[in-house]
Protein backbone atom coordinates (compact mmCIF):
# COMPACT_ATOMS: atom_id res chain seq x y z
CA UNK A 1 0.00 0.00 0.00
CA UNK A 2 2.95 2.21 0.54
CA UNK A 3 3.67 2.69 -3.47
CA UNK A 4 -0.60 3.18 -3.84
CA UNK A 5 -0.54 6.44 -0.94
CA UNK A 6 2.72 7.77 -2.85
CA UNK A 7 1.31 8.22 -5.53
CA UNK A 8 -2.03 9.78 -3.88
CA UNK A 9 0.53 12.72 -2.71
CA UNK A 10 2.63 12.72 -6.29
CA UNK A 11 -0.69 13.99 -7.55
CA UNK A 12 -1.64 16.34 -4.95
CA UNK A 13 1.75 17.91 -4.99
CA UNK A 14 1.58 17.85 -9.15
CA UNK A 15 -1.72 19.45 -8.54
CA UNK A 16 0.32 22.33 -6.23
CA UNK A 17 3.00 22.85 -9.04
CA UNK A 18 0.74 23.35 -11.88
CA UNK A 19 -1.27 25.91 -10.03
CA UNK A 20 1.77 28.03 -9.15
CA UNK A 21 2.85 27.79 -12.95
CA UNK A 22 -1.00 28.51 -14.10
CA UNK A 23 -3.94 29.35 -12.08
CA UNK A 24 -6.11 28.91 -14.98
CA UNK A 25 -4.49 25.58 -15.94
CA UNK A 26 -7.01 23.03 -14.95
CA UNK A 27 -10.30 25.63 -15.45
CA UNK A 28 -8.70 25.98 -19.35
CA UNK A 29 -8.52 22.11 -19.46
CA UNK A 30 -12.55 22.07 -17.60
CA UNK A 31 -13.79 23.79 -21.14
CA UNK A 32 -12.83 20.86 -23.72
CA UNK A 33 -9.71 19.59 -25.91
CA UNK A 34 -8.33 19.86 -29.55
CA UNK A 35 -5.29 18.14 -29.43
CA UNK A 36 -3.64 18.67 -33.53
CA UNK A 37 -2.29 14.94 -32.40
CA UNK A 38 -3.41 11.29 -32.28
CA UNK A 39 -0.67 8.89 -30.59
CA UNK A 40 -0.76 5.46 -30.99
CA UNK A 41 2.17 3.83 -28.88
CA UNK A 42 2.82 0.78 -27.17
CA UNK A 43 1.41 -0.05 -23.42
CA UNK A 44 5.25 -0.23 -22.13
CA UNK A 45 5.41 2.10 -19.09
CA UNK A 46 8.95 3.14 -20.59
CA UNK A 47 7.33 5.02 -23.38
CA UNK A 48 4.82 7.99 -21.60
CA UNK A 49 3.68 9.74 -24.81
CA UNK A 50 3.13 13.15 -23.28
CA UNK A 51 6.69 13.36 -21.56
CA UNK A 52 8.58 12.03 -24.77
CA UNK A 53 7.43 14.92 -27.03
CA UNK A 54 7.20 17.35 -24.08
CA UNK A 55 3.16 17.69 -24.55
CA UNK A 56 1.32 18.96 -21.58
CA UNK A 57 -2.20 17.28 -20.84
CA UNK A 58 -4.73 18.32 -23.30
CA UNK A 59 -2.00 18.45 -26.48
CA UNK A 60 -2.40 14.46 -27.23
CA UNK A 61 -5.18 12.11 -28.05
CA UNK A 62 -3.44 8.68 -27.28
CA UNK A 63 -4.46 5.17 -27.34
CA UNK A 64 -2.24 2.54 -26.44
CA UNK A 65 -1.80 -1.64 -26.73
CA UNK A 66 0.96 -4.16 -26.62
CA UNK A 67 3.65 -3.49 -29.60
CA UNK A 68 1.59 0.20 -30.82
CA UNK A 69 -0.89 -2.30 -33.20
CA UNK A 70 -3.33 -1.25 -35.54
CA UNK A 71 -5.51 -4.37 -35.61
CA UNK A 72 -8.62 -3.92 -38.47
CA UNK A 73 -11.17 -5.54 -36.08
CA UNK A 74 -9.99 -3.69 -32.75
CA UNK A 75 -13.16 -1.64 -32.08
CA UNK A 76 -11.17 -0.01 -29.07
CA UNK A 77 -8.68 1.38 -31.52
CA UNK A 78 -11.08 2.34 -34.33
CA UNK A 79 -13.30 4.14 -31.93
CA UNK A 80 -10.35 6.43 -30.84
CA UNK A 81 -9.43 6.36 -34.28
CA UNK A 82 -12.86 7.83 -35.27
CA UNK A 83 -13.43 10.00 -32.74
CA UNK A 84 -9.80 11.43 -32.83
CA UNK A 85 -10.49 11.83 -36.83
CA UNK A 86 -14.06 12.67 -36.83
CA UNK A 87 -14.71 14.74 -34.04
CA UNK A 88 -11.29 16.13 -32.68
CA UNK A 89 -10.38 17.05 -36.18
CA UNK A 90 -6.42 16.22 -35.40
CA UNK A 91 -4.02 16.66 -38.00
CA UNK A 92 -0.97 14.18 -37.22
CA UNK A 93 -1.96 10.43 -36.18
CA UNK A 94 1.63 8.67 -35.00
CA UNK A 95 2.52 5.26 -34.67
CA UNK A 96 5.27 5.24 -32.14
CA UNK A 97 7.15 1.39 -31.35
CA UNK A 98 10.38 1.63 -29.43
CA UNK A 99 13.64 -0.91 -29.61
CA UNK A 100 13.34 -3.34 -26.77
CA UNK A 101 9.81 -3.84 -27.37
CA UNK A 102 8.24 -7.60 -25.41
CA UNK A 103 5.67 -8.23 -27.27
CA UNK A 104 7.93 -7.65 -31.00
CA UNK A 105 10.42 -10.05 -29.17
CA UNK A 106 7.71 -12.42 -28.16
CA UNK A 107 6.53 -12.61 -32.13
CA UNK A 108 10.36 -13.22 -32.99
CA UNK A 109 10.50 -17.14 -30.71
CA UNK A 110 7.64 -19.57 -30.59
CA UNK A 111 7.02 -19.78 -26.91
CA UNK A 112 3.33 -19.55 -25.81
CA UNK A 113 3.15 -17.27 -23.22
CA UNK A 114 -0.83 -17.55 -22.66
CA UNK A 115 -3.53 -15.01 -24.45
CA UNK A 116 -1.60 -12.65 -25.71
CA UNK A 117 -0.62 -15.26 -28.28
CA UNK A 118 -3.51 -14.77 -30.72
CA UNK A 119 -2.46 -11.15 -30.73
CA UNK A 120 1.11 -11.24 -30.91
CA UNK A 121 0.13 -13.45 -34.07
CA UNK A 122 -0.89 -10.22 -36.08
CA UNK A 123 2.97 -9.19 -35.34
CA UNK A 124 4.61 -12.69 -36.88
CA UNK A 125 2.56 -11.68 -39.88
CA UNK A 126 4.86 -8.80 -40.35
CA UNK A 127 7.82 -10.92 -39.65
CA UNK A 128 6.74 -13.35 -42.56
CA UNK A 129 6.48 -10.53 -44.88
CA UNK A 130 10.18 -9.05 -44.11
CA UNK A 131 11.11 -12.47 -43.26
CA UNK A 132 14.35 -12.10 -45.96
CA UNK A 133 15.44 -9.33 -45.18
CA UNK A 134 15.08 -10.20 -41.29
CA UNK A 135 16.71 -13.46 -41.19
CA UNK A 136 19.89 -12.09 -43.37
CA UNK A 137 20.43 -9.86 -40.23
CA UNK A 138 22.90 -12.48 -38.08
CA UNK A 139 22.99 -9.94 -34.95
CA UNK A 140 19.69 -10.82 -33.20
CA UNK A 141 19.46 -7.54 -31.02
CA UNK A 142 19.84 -6.01 -34.70
CA UNK A 143 17.25 -7.88 -35.98
CA UNK A 144 15.20 -6.87 -33.44
CA UNK A 145 15.87 -3.82 -34.23
CA UNK A 146 14.61 -3.37 -37.31
CA UNK A 147 11.50 -5.72 -37.11
CA UNK A 148 10.56 -3.11 -34.51
CA UNK A 149 11.08 -0.55 -37.21
CA UNK A 150 9.43 -2.70 -40.02
CA UNK A 151 6.49 -3.27 -37.62
CA UNK A 152 5.59 1.13 -37.48
CA UNK A 153 5.91 1.11 -41.33
CA UNK A 154 3.23 -1.68 -41.56
CA UNK A 155 0.80 -0.13 -38.78
CA UNK A 156 1.26 2.91 -40.90
CA UNK A 157 -0.22 1.18 -43.72
CA UNK A 158 -2.45 -0.49 -41.93
CA UNK A 159 -4.20 3.18 -40.32
CA UNK A 160 -4.23 4.86 -43.81
CA UNK A 161 -6.20 1.85 -45.38
CA UNK A 162 -9.30 2.33 -42.54
CA UNK A 163 -11.89 3.77 -44.45
CA UNK A 164 -11.65 6.30 -40.91
CA UNK A 165 -8.30 7.76 -42.75
CA UNK A 166 -9.43 7.94 -46.07
CA UNK A 167 -13.04 9.18 -45.86
CA UNK A 168 -11.12 12.20 -43.96
CA UNK A 169 -8.33 12.67 -46.55
CA UNK A 170 -12.02 12.30 -49.58
CA UNK A 171 -13.07 15.31 -47.67
CA UNK A 172 -10.30 17.29 -48.09
CA UNK A 173 -9.24 17.34 -44.46
CA UNK A 174 -5.86 17.66 -43.49
CA UNK A 175 -4.35 14.44 -42.00
CA UNK A 176 -1.11 13.17 -42.16
CA UNK A 177 -0.24 9.88 -40.38
CA UNK A 178 3.83 8.64 -39.32
CA UNK A 179 6.18 6.44 -37.90
CA UNK A 180 8.14 6.75 -35.03
CA UNK A 181 10.27 4.68 -33.22
CA UNK A 182 11.52 5.54 -29.42
CA UNK A 183 14.66 4.75 -28.34
CA UNK A 184 14.36 3.60 -24.50
CA UNK A 185 17.79 3.58 -23.77
CA UNK A 186 18.93 7.59 -24.64
CA UNK A 187 15.38 8.79 -24.54
CA UNK A 188 15.65 9.87 -28.66
CA UNK A 189 12.99 9.52 -31.22
CA UNK A 190 13.72 8.00 -34.73
CA UNK A 191 11.65 9.60 -37.16
CA UNK A 192 11.40 6.45 -40.28
CA UNK A 193 10.03 9.05 -42.49
CA UNK A 194 7.17 7.00 -43.65
CA UNK A 195 4.17 10.22 -43.95
CA UNK A 196 1.29 9.51 -45.53
CA UNK A 197 -1.42 12.17 -46.39
CA UNK A 198 -3.76 10.63 -49.67
CA UNK A 199 -4.95 7.36 -50.80
CA UNK A 200 -2.05 7.76 -52.99
CA UNK A 201 0.49 6.80 -51.09
CA UNK A 202 -1.23 3.25 -51.05
CA UNK A 203 -1.32 0.03 -53.58
CA UNK A 204 -4.22 0.40 -55.64
CA UNK A 205 -6.44 -2.73 -53.99
CA UNK A 206 -6.78 -0.82 -50.57
CA UNK A 207 -7.62 2.77 -52.24
CA UNK A 208 -11.37 3.47 -51.28
CA UNK A 209 -13.36 5.73 -54.07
Amino acid sequence: MEFYYKILENNKEWVTKKLEEDPNFFKRLENGQKPPLLWIGCADSRVPANQIIGADPGEVFVHRNIANMVVHTDMNMLSVLDYAVNALKIQHVLVCGHYGCGGIKAAMENKSVGLIDNWIRHIKDVYKMHQAELEAIDDEKKRWDRLVELNVIEQVYDLAETSIVQNAWKSGQKLIVHGWVYGVGDGIVKDLEVDLMSNQDLDEVYRLH
